[in-house]
Protein backbone atom coordinates (compact mmCIF):
# COMPACT_ATOMS: atom_id res chain seq x y z
CA UNK A 1 0.00 0.00 0.00
CA UNK A 2 1.54 3.18 -0.92
CA UNK A 3 0.28 6.16 1.77
CA UNK A 4 0.19 10.08 1.33
CA UNK A 5 -0.75 12.30 4.34
CA UNK A 6 -0.94 15.91 3.61
CA UNK A 7 1.91 15.82 1.15
CA UNK A 8 3.01 19.06 -0.34
CA UNK A 9 5.66 20.64 -2.59
CA UNK A 10 6.82 24.56 -3.22
CA UNK A 11 9.05 25.51 -6.38
CA UNK A 12 9.61 28.68 -4.85
CA UNK A 13 6.25 30.59 -5.12
CA UNK A 14 4.91 28.10 -7.08
CA UNK A 15 2.82 25.43 -5.18
CA UNK A 16 3.19 22.02 -6.99
CA UNK A 17 1.42 19.65 -4.99
CA UNK A 18 -0.73 20.91 -2.08
CA UNK A 19 -1.74 18.95 0.92
CA UNK A 20 -2.50 15.69 -1.21
CA UNK A 21 -3.56 12.79 1.03
CA UNK A 22 -5.65 9.80 -0.34
CA UNK A 23 -4.13 5.59 -0.31
CA UNK A 24 -3.09 3.40 -3.11
CA UNK A 25 -4.73 -0.19 -2.13
CA UNK A 26 -3.44 -3.61 -2.78
CA UNK A 27 -5.76 -5.82 -5.75
CA UNK A 28 -7.02 -3.43 -8.24
CA UNK A 29 -5.40 -0.93 -10.56
CA UNK A 30 -5.54 2.69 -9.67
CA UNK A 31 -5.46 5.37 -12.07
CA UNK A 32 -3.60 9.17 -11.41
CA UNK A 33 -5.95 11.63 -13.65
CA UNK A 34 -4.91 15.03 -13.83
CA UNK A 35 -4.36 18.00 -16.19
CA UNK A 36 -0.81 19.01 -17.48
CA UNK A 37 0.54 20.70 -15.01
CA UNK A 38 -1.81 19.17 -12.07
CA UNK A 39 1.69 17.72 -9.97
CA UNK A 40 1.11 14.02 -10.92
CA UNK A 41 5.01 13.51 -12.03
CA UNK A 42 6.09 15.98 -8.82
CA UNK A 43 3.83 13.45 -6.38
CA UNK A 44 5.43 10.44 -8.27
CA UNK A 45 8.90 11.53 -7.74
CA UNK A 46 8.03 12.59 -4.13
CA UNK A 47 6.86 8.83 -3.60
CA UNK A 48 10.59 7.44 -4.70
CA UNK A 49 11.95 10.20 -2.53
CA UNK A 50 13.75 11.84 -5.87
CA UNK A 51 11.86 14.78 -4.48
CA UNK A 52 11.66 15.75 -0.95
CA UNK A 53 8.51 17.35 0.12
CA UNK A 54 7.95 20.93 1.70
CA UNK A 55 5.91 19.20 4.34
CA UNK A 56 3.80 15.43 4.36
CA UNK A 57 4.48 11.86 4.34
CA UNK A 58 4.78 9.36 1.72
CA UNK A 59 4.95 5.82 3.23
CA UNK A 60 5.35 2.44 1.10
CA UNK A 61 3.43 -0.26 3.61
CA UNK A 62 4.48 1.67 6.66
CA UNK A 63 7.88 2.91 5.36
CA UNK A 64 9.50 5.53 3.54
CA UNK A 65 11.09 4.85 0.36
CA UNK A 66 14.62 5.65 1.32
CA UNK A 67 14.22 3.12 4.81
CA UNK A 68 13.35 -0.40 2.59
CA UNK A 69 16.02 -2.30 2.01
CA UNK A 70 16.43 -3.87 -1.17
CA UNK A 71 13.77 -0.91 -2.46
CA UNK A 72 13.29 -2.76 -6.12
CA UNK A 73 11.74 -5.70 -3.92
CA UNK A 74 9.68 -3.41 -2.39
CA UNK A 75 8.36 -1.37 -4.87
CA UNK A 76 9.30 -1.08 -9.15
CA UNK A 77 8.36 2.04 -10.80
CA UNK A 78 8.73 3.45 -14.75
CA UNK A 79 9.07 7.30 -14.24
CA UNK A 80 11.23 7.78 -17.40
CA UNK A 81 12.01 4.95 -19.74
CA UNK A 82 14.89 7.16 -20.91
CA UNK A 83 17.25 6.72 -17.69
CA UNK A 84 18.71 3.90 -18.59
CA UNK A 85 22.61 4.26 -19.91
CA UNK A 86 22.61 4.32 -23.83
CA UNK A 87 25.78 2.73 -23.63
CA UNK A 88 24.65 -0.26 -22.08
CA UNK A 89 22.93 -3.30 -23.28
CA UNK A 90 19.30 -3.72 -22.10
CA UNK A 91 20.76 -7.31 -20.11
CA UNK A 92 23.42 -5.38 -18.60
CA UNK A 93 21.02 -2.56 -17.60
CA UNK A 94 19.22 -4.44 -16.05
CA UNK A 95 22.00 -6.68 -14.00
CA UNK A 96 23.29 -3.45 -12.93
CA UNK A 97 19.70 -3.13 -10.88
CA UNK A 98 19.78 -6.72 -10.23
CA UNK A 99 22.83 -6.74 -8.76
CA UNK A 100 22.68 -3.64 -6.60
CA UNK A 101 19.74 -5.11 -4.78
CA UNK A 102 20.69 -8.59 -4.47
CA UNK A 103 18.00 -10.04 -7.20
CA UNK A 104 18.97 -13.17 -9.15
CA UNK A 105 21.02 -12.71 -11.93
CA UNK A 106 18.44 -15.37 -13.63
CA UNK A 107 15.79 -12.82 -12.82
CA UNK A 108 16.86 -10.46 -15.95
CA UNK A 109 16.65 -13.12 -18.47
CA UNK A 110 13.11 -13.79 -16.84
CA UNK A 111 12.04 -10.36 -17.04
CA UNK A 112 13.54 -9.76 -20.70
CA UNK A 113 11.33 -13.04 -21.27
CA UNK A 114 8.36 -11.04 -19.92
CA UNK A 115 8.50 -7.81 -21.85
CA UNK A 116 9.69 -9.24 -25.36
CA UNK A 117 13.40 -8.26 -25.87
CA UNK A 118 14.94 -11.69 -25.38
CA UNK A 119 16.28 -11.30 -29.08
CA UNK A 120 17.70 -7.55 -28.17
CA UNK A 121 18.90 -8.40 -24.58
CA UNK A 122 22.86 -7.74 -25.67
CA UNK A 123 21.98 -4.61 -27.88
CA UNK A 124 22.77 -1.15 -26.38
CA UNK A 125 19.58 0.60 -25.12
CA UNK A 126 20.83 3.80 -27.29
CA UNK A 127 19.11 2.30 -30.31
CA UNK A 128 16.15 1.84 -29.23
CA UNK A 129 12.89 3.00 -30.25
CA UNK A 130 10.65 4.75 -27.60
CA UNK A 131 8.30 1.43 -27.52
CA UNK A 132 11.68 -1.22 -26.87
CA UNK A 133 12.58 2.07 -24.74
CA UNK A 134 9.43 1.72 -22.56
CA UNK A 135 9.17 -2.41 -22.65
CA UNK A 136 12.92 -1.88 -21.09
CA UNK A 137 11.20 0.27 -18.51
CA UNK A 138 8.93 -1.81 -17.69
CA UNK A 139 11.39 -5.09 -16.97
CA UNK A 140 13.15 -2.68 -14.52
CA UNK A 141 10.39 -2.39 -13.08
CA UNK A 142 9.26 -5.91 -12.64
CA UNK A 143 13.06 -7.23 -11.94
CA UNK A 144 12.45 -7.75 -7.74
CA UNK A 145 8.80 -9.31 -8.29
CA UNK A 146 7.61 -6.34 -6.04
CA UNK A 147 4.23 -6.17 -4.42
CA UNK A 148 3.88 -2.36 -5.75
CA UNK A 149 4.46 -1.28 -9.41
CA UNK A 150 4.34 2.37 -10.10
CA UNK A 151 4.10 3.60 -14.11
CA UNK A 152 3.43 7.13 -15.56
CA UNK A 153 2.65 6.92 -19.46
CA UNK A 154 3.43 3.17 -19.32
CA UNK A 155 1.47 2.81 -22.92
CA UNK A 156 3.93 5.51 -24.59
CA UNK A 157 5.29 4.45 -27.69
CA UNK A 158 4.16 1.10 -27.94
CA UNK A 159 2.10 -0.58 -30.63
CA UNK A 160 -1.34 -2.00 -30.04
CA UNK A 161 -0.31 -5.24 -29.29
CA UNK A 162 1.61 -3.81 -26.90
CA UNK A 163 -0.65 -1.86 -25.29
CA UNK A 164 -2.74 -4.89 -25.31
CA UNK A 165 -0.48 -6.66 -23.39
CA UNK A 166 0.76 -4.16 -20.51
CA UNK A 167 -3.44 -3.86 -19.91
CA UNK A 168 -3.43 -7.45 -19.08
CA UNK A 169 -0.29 -7.48 -17.72
CA UNK A 170 -1.63 -5.09 -14.80
CA UNK A 171 -4.81 -6.71 -14.59
CA UNK A 172 -3.26 -9.43 -13.59
CA UNK A 173 -0.73 -8.16 -11.30
CA UNK A 174 -3.71 -6.64 -9.86
CA UNK A 175 -5.63 -9.84 -9.58
CA UNK A 176 -2.73 -11.19 -7.71
CA UNK A 177 -3.35 -8.80 -4.61
CA UNK A 178 -0.31 -6.56 -5.92
CA UNK A 179 -0.44 -2.47 -5.36
CA UNK A 180 -0.92 -0.84 -9.12
CA UNK A 181 -0.14 2.79 -9.53
CA UNK A 182 -0.28 4.18 -13.10
CA UNK A 183 -1.10 7.48 -14.45
CA UNK A 184 -2.13 8.14 -18.77
CA UNK A 185 -3.57 11.54 -20.44
CA UNK A 186 -4.94 8.80 -22.31
CA UNK A 187 -8.91 8.02 -21.06
CA UNK A 188 -9.96 5.28 -23.83
CA UNK A 189 -6.99 3.32 -22.50
CA UNK A 190 -7.21 4.08 -18.99
CA UNK A 191 -10.75 3.71 -19.10
CA UNK A 192 -10.17 0.16 -19.92
CA UNK A 193 -7.76 -0.69 -17.17
CA UNK A 194 -8.39 1.04 -14.10
CA UNK A 195 -11.08 0.20 -11.58
CA UNK A 196 -10.20 3.13 -9.01
CA UNK A 197 -9.19 6.50 -9.72
CA UNK A 198 -6.99 9.63 -8.08
CA UNK A 199 -7.52 12.81 -9.99
CA UNK A 200 -5.90 15.91 -8.98
CA UNK A 201 -5.89 19.10 -10.30
CA UNK A 202 -3.60 22.23 -9.48
CA UNK A 203 -1.66 20.00 -6.67
CA UNK A 204 -5.27 19.28 -4.87
CA UNK A 205 -7.02 16.24 -4.83
CA UNK A 206 -10.09 16.26 -6.82
CA UNK A 207 -12.03 12.82 -6.65
CA UNK A 208 -10.64 9.68 -4.98
CA UNK A 209 -13.56 6.55 -5.85
CA UNK A 210 -14.25 4.06 -8.25
CA UNK A 211 -14.22 4.35 -12.06
CA UNK A 212 -18.07 3.89 -12.20
CA UNK A 213 -18.81 6.41 -9.39
CA UNK A 214 -16.26 8.85 -11.17
CA UNK A 215 -18.07 8.86 -13.92
CA UNK A 216 -22.07 8.59 -12.84
CA UNK A 217 -20.91 11.57 -10.35
CA UNK A 218 -19.18 13.80 -13.76
CA UNK A 219 -21.06 12.90 -16.22
CA UNK A 220 -25.40 12.76 -17.61
CA UNK A 221 -26.63 9.75 -18.65
CA UNK A 222 -29.94 9.38 -20.47
CA UNK A 223 -31.93 7.45 -23.03
CA UNK A 224 -31.88 8.38 -27.24
CA UNK A 225 -35.10 7.79 -28.84
CA UNK A 226 -35.81 7.34 -32.39
CA UNK A 227 -38.91 6.99 -34.31
CA UNK A 228 -41.20 7.16 -37.06
CA UNK A 229 -44.07 7.98 -35.09
CA UNK A 230 -42.28 10.83 -33.47
CA UNK A 231 -45.38 12.68 -32.49
CA UNK A 232 -47.02 10.06 -31.38
CA UNK A 233 -44.56 9.13 -29.35
CA UNK A 234 -43.88 12.77 -27.52
CA UNK A 235 -47.76 12.36 -26.30
CA UNK A 236 -47.96 9.02 -25.04
CA UNK A 237 -44.34 10.34 -22.95
CA UNK A 238 -46.41 13.57 -21.86
CA UNK A 239 -49.16 11.64 -20.61
CA UNK A 240 -46.72 9.28 -18.99
CA UNK A 241 -45.37 12.62 -17.33
CA UNK A 242 -42.29 12.02 -18.77
CA UNK A 243 -40.30 14.76 -20.32
CA UNK A 244 -38.18 14.50 -22.91
CA UNK A 245 -36.38 16.78 -25.31
CA UNK A 246 -36.05 16.82 -29.03
CA UNK A 247 -32.72 17.05 -31.32
CA UNK A 248 -33.57 18.36 -34.26
CA UNK A 249 -30.20 17.71 -35.94
CA UNK A 250 -30.58 13.90 -35.40
CA UNK A 251 -34.42 13.51 -35.27
CA UNK A 252 -34.40 11.91 -31.87
CA UNK A 253 -35.48 12.46 -28.22
CA UNK A 254 -33.47 12.51 -25.04
CA UNK A 255 -35.08 11.40 -21.67
CA UNK A 256 -33.33 11.87 -18.10
CA UNK A 257 -34.52 9.71 -15.53
CA UNK A 258 -36.42 6.87 -16.89
CA UNK A 259 -34.87 3.28 -17.26
CA UNK A 260 -34.96 1.84 -21.21
CA UNK A 261 -36.40 -0.50 -19.81
CA UNK A 262 -39.42 1.69 -18.76
CA UNK A 263 -39.56 3.63 -22.33
CA UNK A 264 -39.38 0.04 -24.16
CA UNK A 265 -42.84 -1.06 -22.05
CA UNK A 266 -44.24 1.76 -22.57
CA UNK A 267 -43.92 2.50 -26.44
CA UNK A 268 -44.82 -1.40 -26.90
CA UNK A 269 -47.95 -1.21 -24.92
CA UNK A 270 -48.77 1.65 -27.29
CA UNK A 271 -47.52 0.02 -30.83
CA UNK A 272 -45.13 2.48 -31.46
CA UNK A 273 -42.63 1.37 -33.70
CA UNK A 274 -38.85 2.39 -32.09
CA UNK A 275 -35.66 2.68 -34.53
CA UNK A 276 -33.51 3.58 -32.01
CA UNK A 277 -33.86 2.96 -27.76
CA UNK A 278 -29.90 3.15 -26.36
CA UNK A 279 -29.04 4.10 -22.67
CA UNK A 280 -26.26 6.86 -23.09
CA UNK A 281 -23.24 7.24 -21.02
CA UNK A 282 -20.12 9.43 -20.98
CA UNK A 283 -16.97 8.07 -21.46
CA UNK A 284 -14.23 8.83 -18.66
CA UNK A 285 -12.84 11.44 -20.98
CA UNK A 286 -16.35 13.59 -20.55
CA UNK A 287 -16.19 13.32 -17.01
CA UNK A 288 -12.97 13.33 -16.67
CA UNK A 289 -13.04 17.13 -18.59
CA UNK A 290 -16.32 18.41 -16.47
CA UNK A 291 -14.24 17.47 -13.14
CA UNK A 292 -11.05 19.85 -14.24
CA UNK A 293 -12.82 22.10 -16.08
CA UNK A 294 -11.52 24.69 -13.80
CA UNK A 295 -7.97 22.92 -12.63
CA UNK A 296 -6.75 23.20 -16.53
CA UNK A 297 -3.43 25.50 -16.44
CA UNK A 298 -2.54 25.14 -19.80
CA UNK A 299 -5.31 26.79 -22.23
CA UNK A 300 -5.21 26.11 -25.83
CA UNK A 301 -7.55 28.14 -28.20
CA UNK A 302 -9.11 27.18 -31.59
CA UNK A 303 -8.05 29.83 -34.20
CA UNK A 304 -10.81 32.63 -34.39
CA UNK A 305 -11.90 31.81 -30.75
CA UNK A 306 -11.06 34.86 -28.04
CA UNK A 307 -7.71 34.10 -25.98
CA UNK A 308 -6.29 32.85 -29.84
CA UNK A 309 -3.13 34.42 -30.89
CA UNK A 310 -3.61 36.18 -33.84
CA UNK A 311 -3.10 34.85 -37.44
CA UNK A 312 0.51 35.61 -39.28
CA UNK A 313 -0.12 39.31 -40.94
CA UNK A 314 -3.25 39.62 -38.84
CA UNK A 315 -3.90 42.82 -36.12
CA UNK A 316 -4.04 41.49 -32.59
CA UNK A 317 -7.31 42.72 -30.27
CA UNK A 318 -4.50 44.12 -27.64
CA UNK A 319 -1.64 45.21 -29.54
CA UNK A 320 1.55 45.63 -27.65
CA UNK A 321 2.42 49.12 -29.12
CA UNK A 322 0.62 52.01 -30.98
CA UNK A 323 -0.01 51.83 -34.40
CA UNK A 324 2.31 54.51 -35.32
CA UNK A 325 5.14 52.66 -33.70
CA UNK A 326 7.04 50.64 -36.53
CA UNK A 327 7.85 46.62 -36.04
CA UNK A 328 11.19 45.42 -35.41
CA UNK A 329 12.76 45.29 -38.83
CA UNK A 330 10.14 47.81 -40.72
CA UNK A 331 12.75 49.57 -43.63
CA UNK A 332 15.63 47.49 -43.12
CA UNK A 333 15.73 46.75 -47.17
CA UNK A 334 15.38 50.78 -47.94
CA UNK A 335 17.57 51.42 -45.83
CA UNK A 336 19.94 48.86 -46.90
CA UNK A 337 19.95 50.13 -50.16
CA UNK A 338 20.14 53.89 -49.47
CA UNK A 339 23.47 53.06 -47.95
CA UNK A 340 24.95 51.30 -51.06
Amino acid sequence: MIELEGLTKRFGAKTAVDNLSFQVRPGVVTGFLGPNGAGKSTTMRMMLDLDNPTSGTVRIDGKHYRDLPEPLKHIGALLDAKSMHGGRSAYNNLLCLAQSNRIPERRVSEVLDLVGLTSVAKKKSKGFSLGMGQRLGIASALLGDPEILMFDEPVNGLDPEGIHWIRNLMKRLASEGRTIFVSSHLMSEMALTADHLIVIGQGRLLADLSMADFIHQNSRSYVRLRSPQQERLKDVLHEAGITAVGVPATGTLEIDGVGPERLGELAAQHQIVLHELSPQRASLEEAFMRMTAQSVEYHAHAPGSPGAAPAPGMASDNPARPDDVPAWGAGFDANRKGGE
